[in-house]
């Protein structure tokens, strides 16, 4: 059966639901969300998109998360997300919301990060690999490929993760 996907307007309210495959075909504004990993080793957890994603296929990641179905709540959908992604279950912190949109994927992001001190599971039908690097390295490696990267998250988190003089964060 086809999932159901939320669709939400840009204040981050939920107006009505559709199929994923018209919310992608159609570009519907939906509602996602977007978690960026953490271990106490202040290291990021990056991750690389399997072929069959629907949009931006074989990217790099700095998140896990995505689509959220129609009648569940964004911390909900946050918390499955990373459950199923990476096989963690830790607590989520809240990050202002905020908008994406491209030619692609439309839609209000609920963002969040946390601290993990598991080793994730990767879910073979959405991740093909991981690993754990510093935010440093990362930013640099954007920086140097961004095309490689996933161009939502990079707009999303990376003014944020840029801006951390603590990692991981404290609050």
């Amino acid at each position: 059966m086809e999932e159901i996907a939320a669709l939400f307007d840009s204040r981050g309210q939920a107006i009505g639901r559709a199929p994923r495959s018209r919310v992608r075909a159609e570009n519907l504004h939906h509602g996602a969300t977007g978690i960026v990993v953490f271990n106490k080793d202040a290291q990021i957890f990056i991750h690389q998109r399997t072929w069959i994603k629907d949009v931006y296929p074989g990217r790099w990641d700095f998140t896990a998360g995505g689509v959220i179905q129609a009648g569940e709540i964004p911390d909900e959908s946050a918390q499955r997300e990373l459950a199923e992604e990476l096989g963690i279950d830790s607590a989520l912190h809240r990050l202002p919301d905020g908008e994406y949109s491209d030619e692609h994927t439309s839609y209000h992001a609920f963002r969040y990060w946390t601290v993990t001190t598991k080793q994730p599971i990767l879910q073979e039908s959405e991740v093909l690999q991981g690993q754990w690097t510093s935010v440093e390295e990362l930013l640099a490696r954007i920086r140097e490929v961004p095309q490689e990267f996933m161009p939502d998250s990079i707009a999303l988190f990376l003014p944020w993760l840029d801006g951390l003089r603590v990692v991981p964060p404290t609050s």
